[in-house]
């Protein structure tokens, strides 16, 4: 029977349980969090951080979790501030999130840009990695209200609220994690990463982090001679993990998606390459929650789950997905900010599903589609067929504008072999990908264009980076 995680409550109540917490280990530092019930990262006495709305802006993401250790259930209020947000928007987080204290290690924000005007009045608190002894604190907890940042349309962060039971509330807190250590492509300050994070410390597991900038290979050897069991990223880093010789001394037993769109070629390349390892994909929003995973290994996930998904109220409208749980965000904070939910709970995900066979696809986002003469096309529908070409590894479908037709459908493909074919043969690898295409995609979906490409570049939150030619 699981056991609800929402029953702690602050993060210090799980460390100061009766089960022994597991080990925090960053790029450089490790911690058995065990230490904290006795020591703080925090120099000055955290008491004087009761009741405060605190932003953590620390380059190095070991110290932001050991900030939220702290201040969890002691702070009215956290912002975690992503290190890709840029510093022009801080003012305006610090405005809409009411803060009045910021936890930093100085790189982050740059120890000139501590004295600078955009903190105005707000208390300054070093975090260091060098533990202090821990100043007597109150028992009394404090409800905190988590704030995370998300990408927003008109250039600033959506500013989004949670509480920690929302957020651990698809956590199972059951004594079945003995031995377990957990590893995650994701920035912590981002909802994937903290889920990850939250699951680690809540479950009395380990968890390795990545350090700050830190390459792919470099995290992937850690976590090998670490022996990680449990790691989770979205289908784009496991696509650049696979391509990296250090993937493979690393042994897991359990895989995680979410995040993007997981196709079948993905969770085949994992099965063949880690085949004693259990293998889900997640769907989950930072405004949603996390909904369901999916256990079978099949992209999509079973009609079924609409009316099966424990805790959570799912239904397709408009052919969106519509999530209504106890998961959910609260609101948005920041200037006219808008509606998070309907008059009934449920949030639009804006993610585009279609019914084939008794099982929901993805096609992709609702504000993604391409329109060719009047017909839309969904990019992920396309790059999930590319990506079933024996010879693609990953591909980027963009818009490019057409006179005609308004736009055209193109291909940036990274190819799974050292290097790209050039001259004549460029030409008939991509003249058979797209044929490869017609014979599951529409005439006006297949790509006009394929273009070899030596690398794709990706967001800081682990997603393909989508820009239009």
């Amino acid at each position: 029977m699981k056991t609800p995680c929402n029953s702690f409550a602050s993060l210090r109540d799980a460390i100061e349980a009766d089960r022994a917490p597991g080990d925090l280990v960053g790029a450089e530092h490790r911690i058995a969090l065990g230490e904290l019930r006795q020591r703080s990262a925090i120099t000055s006495d955290v008491e004087n951080l009761r009741g405060r709305s605190v932003l953590i802006a620390a380059a190095d993401p070991f110290l932001v979790a050991l900030a939220l250790l702290e201040l969890d259930g002691l702070a009215r209020r956290l912002t975690l501030y992503p290190p890709d947000v840029a510093l022009a928007h801080l003012p305006y987080v610090m405005r809409y999130a009411e803060v009045d204290a910021v936890v930093s290690d100085g790189r982050f924000l740059g120890d000139s840009f501590l004295g600078d005007s955009p903190l105005g009045a707000a208390q300054q608190v070093r975090c260091t990695h060098e533990l202090v002894p821990r100043v007597h604190a109150s028992p009394e907890r404090l409800p905190t209200e988590w704030i995370l940042l998300t990408s927003g349309t008109t250039g600033r962060p959506k500013m989004v609220l949670h509480t920690l039971a929302s957020l651990t509330g698809a956590i199972d807190a059951s004594p079945s994690n003995a031995g377990v250590i957990w590893g995650t492509f994701y920035d912590i300050r981002r909802y994937g990463g903290l889920q990850i994070l939250l699951r680690a410390v809540l479950t009395h597991s380990s968890l390795l982090l990545a350090g700050p900038q830190e390459p792919v290979a470099d995290y992937l050897r850690r976590a090998g001679e670490a022996g990680v069991t449990h790691i989770s990223g979205t289908p784009s880093h496991w696509r650049r993990a696979l391509m990296s010789p250090a993937a493979h001394p690393m042994a897991p037993r359990y895989l995680r998606l979410s995040g993007e769109i997981a196709d079948q070629a993905i969770l085949n390349s994992l099965r063949s390459f880690y085949p004693g390892a259990a293998i889900s994909h997640a769907f989950a929003t930072t405004e949603a929650g996390v909904a369901f995973d999916v256990r079978d290994e099949l992209s999509g996930f079973p009609a079924s789950t609409l009316t099966g998904a424990a805790g959570v109220d799912l239904k397709v409208v408009d052919a969106t997905l519509r999530i209504r749980s106890s998961r959910t965000a609260q609101r948005y904070l920041g200037e006219h900010p808008p509606r998070l939910k309907d008059p009934d709970g449920f949030v639009d995900t804006g993610d585009v599903v279609e019914l084939r066979d008794g099982r929901y696809h993805f096609q992709g986002r609702r504000d993604g589609v391409i329109n060719v003469g009047g017909l839309k096309v969904h990019p992920e529908e396309v790059e999930a067929v590319l990506n079933r070409h024996p010879q693609v590894r990953l591909s980027l479908v963009k818009r490019k504008k057409s006179p005609i037709t308004g736009a055209l459908v193109v291909a940036d493909v990274l190819l799974n072999g050292p290097s790209a074919p050039e001259g004549e043969q460029a030409c008939e690898l991509q003249q058979a990908i797209q044929q490869f295409c017609r014979g599951s995609l529409a005439p006006h979906k297949v790509p006009t264009a394929i273009r070899f490409v030596p690398a794709l570049a990706m967001s800081e939150t682990g997603k393909l980076a989508r820009h239009d030619r």
